[in-house]
């Protein structure tokens, strides 16, 4: 673990602060009170639904040697004895503070980073697996996990980019594992809120932009600009020998004014208009995909299992970044094929039943539509799909989201998805109002069951030979939220024990969810699989 004086740190702050006290040694960089440990500094600022600055007092009972805020020092509770340093945004200062303190591992990096509404976590898996192909020493983050050599890392129990903190320290372990590239997943929030500031980017991808987190943006023009971030840090990014690229979804209705942020390079992908990265003989099979890749370095054939068009723009995405960095044909192919999936998405479930049964992230409007769209191509049977939306997002997704299950599948169970604080039956009720205004009707063609493992279970029992049983919303997450508490789940488990339950393999037992049963009302008892 590194050291520096607190003055070292300051010197790497592009923003004006006012400092008063001493200089102590500093041996970490928290945000968290809890993480504190003697000789490190905290940083407090003003967040959503916490101001950090309240937590200052049971930073320095931990041993926090200094204190960086926002608030002037005669407003904060802390000793005349303590080092304080004032500055206008504590989120844009821990950034800085860490890179400072981890050495900028970043400009020890070629990196790239993903944004975009759906499919960021494929296609930073994708990139790492064509950069793995080719020989390069690559590392990712995703919102799911970290990968750094032989460790792996979970990132979080709900999805957005870690902690400036942690990002920091994840690119330094990169450089000390000998790594030289670096893959990083980078969400709208995560951008918004310098999670990835001082971060040296030398590639930006953009895979779409369609509607989602307007509860946390306000506006659909604060969201793209949100996004825009990304792609403006490439001409502030350390010179690394490597031209700064862009590259861009040409379908996506945004295209034109991504296109306009300065580059030294751009690469356009699409799949159905003239790009430089775009494909043909496209066939969809039910457990594969195959097409012919046209890039500017010549073509090439490609198979994936990943399924879906918007996979294959998701190759696309990734493609380009291999085709940026100059790599073989053949190892963007070898990549692509060698990946095999991604933990919760549209990830098969099998116990052996006659239909198939697939867990999937889809939580907005436009990855409900791709992922229906995928699974009435993959059955010639009913597609029964169950979903959510989460409480404290989006209101106007909701029913949008109603609308979509509406027009692409059979039958519909709705549920919950993290309710959080907000009435779940309120949630229910404005999805219902969508699924409805397709002329669907509750009772014959969508059911509302809110306890979310009765609703999988009731799924699976509307599924016939040759049908398809699809759950969004959840993925690989290992928790739902039910009022501020984050209970553990997973989704696939739970659709594991629908279907040996289904096929008497299983018996109900008492399941480690059923605390949301007895302290959210939920109507009837959850269930796991059998222990042998």
């Amino acid at each position: 673990m590194p050291s520096h004086k607190l003055s070292e740190l300051l010197n790497a702050l592009p923003l004006p602060y006012r400092r008063t006290g001493g200089d102590p040694e500093i041996l970490e960089v928290v945000t968290d009170s809890r993480r504190v440990r003697p000789g490190a500094l905290f940083v407090a600022y003003r967040g959503l639904q916490h101001d950090k600055h309240a937590f200052i007092p049971d930073a320095l009972a931990r041993g926090a040697s200094a204190v960086v805020g926002e608030r002037p020092r005669e407003e904060v509770p802390i000793p005349e004895s303590i080092p304080y340093v004032e500055v206008p945004s504590g989120r844009e200062a821990l950034a800085w503070l860490c890179a400072a303190f981890w050495g900028f591992p970043s400009r020890r990096l070629l990196l790239i980073g993903v944004t975009g509404t759906d499919g960021k976590t494929t296609t930073v898996n994708l990139i790492h697996s064509i950069l793995t192909a080719a020989g390069r020493q690559a590392g990712m983050i995703s919102t799911v996990n970290a990968v750094i050599g032989d460790r792996v890392y979970d990132t979080g129990l709900h999805t957005t980019t870690p902690e400036a903190p942690d990002v920091q320290r994840y690119l330094a372990e990169m450089i000390e594992a000998g790594l030289t590239h670096a893959v990083l997943e980078t969400t709208s929030e995560g951008l918004a809120q310098h999670r990835v500031t001082a971060c040296d980017f030398d590639i930006a991808v953009l895979t779409n932009l369609t509607h989602e987190h307007l509860y946390f943006h306000g506006t659909w023009e604060n969201y793209r600009a949100a996004k825009a971030r990304l792609f403006e840090m490439l001409k502030t990014s350390a010179d690394k020998g490597f031209p700064k690229t862009a590259v861009l979804n040409a379908e996506d209705p945004s295209y034109d004014y991504f296109r306009r942020i300065p580059a030294d390079r751009y690469l356009s992908y699409a799949l159905e208009r003239p790009a430089d990265l775009t494909v043909e003989d496209l066939r969809f099979e039910p457990d594969r995909t195959r097409f012919r890749l046209w890039t500017p370095a010549g073509a090439i054939s490609v198979e994936t299992t990943l399924v879906g068009a918007y996979n294959v723009a998701n190759i696309l995405a990734a493609a380009g970044v291999g085709i940026a960095l100059g790599l073989p044909l053949e190892a963007i192919a070898e990549g692509v094929q060698r990946l095999r999936g991604i933990p919760g998405r549209m990830e098969r479930i099998d116990e052996g039943q006659d239909f198939l049964a697939i867990v999937d992230f889809a939580h907005t409007p436009n990855a409900l539509e791709q992922a229906l769209k995928t699974a009435r191509r993959m059955t010639s049977g009913q597609v029964i799909v169950v979903f959510g939306s989460a409480g404290l997002r989006d209101v106007q997704k909701r029913g949008m989201m109603g609308r979509v299950a509406g027009r692409l599948a059979d039958r519909i169970v709705i549920t919950a998805e993290d309710p959080r604080t907000e009435d779940l039956e309120t949630i229910l009720e404005a999805i219902a109002e969508g699924i409805r205004a397709e002329g669907r009707v509750e009772g014959m063609d969508f059911w509302h069951i809110p306890d979310r493992a009765e609703a999988i279970r009731f799924a699976v029992g509307l599924a016939r030979t040759g049908d398809l049983v699809i759950a969004c919303g959840k993925g690989h997450e290992a928790s739902i939220c039910y009022g501020t508490v984050e209970y553990p789940w997973d989704e696939r488990e739970v659709m594991r024990a629908a279907l040996r339950e289904r096929l008497g393999k299983g018996r109900n037992l008492i399941s480690p969810w059923c605390h949301l049963r007895r302290a959210h009302g939920s109507p009837m008892p959850f269930f796991e699989r059998e222990t042998p």
